[in-house]
């Protein structure tokens, strides 16, 4: 009797091998649906900074743009800002 218990208890044991590798969590299926998921969110991820420094690098034109037409209008044009006390040097 024992003789035949030692193969059955291995084919059980290669069916649940088995089982686990079609249907379990490390499944096959399973593993390439996580890739699937994986590969979309790596491009999203992608397009998300490529976006961030679009907008990263117009915050930065529109500061130093800006910065720029205020030193202008200062310069050319006396621009005073409130409560600001304007002093004009005379060369």
């Amino acid at each position: 009797m024992s003789s035949r218990l030692v193969p059955l208890l291995l084919i059980a044991l290669l069916v649940i091998v088995h089982a686990q590798l079609w249907v379990g969590r490390g499944s096959v299926p399973n593993v390439n649906e996580m890739q699937r998921k994986l590969d979309e969110q790596t491009l999203k991820n992608a397009q998300s900074k490529v976006e961030n420094e679009r907008l990263a690098a117009e915050v930065k034109d529109l500061k130093e743009g800006l910065e720029m037409v205020e030193e202008k209008a200062r310069e050319e044009l006396g621009m005073v800002k409130p409560n600001e006390i304007f002093v004009q040097i005379a060369r």
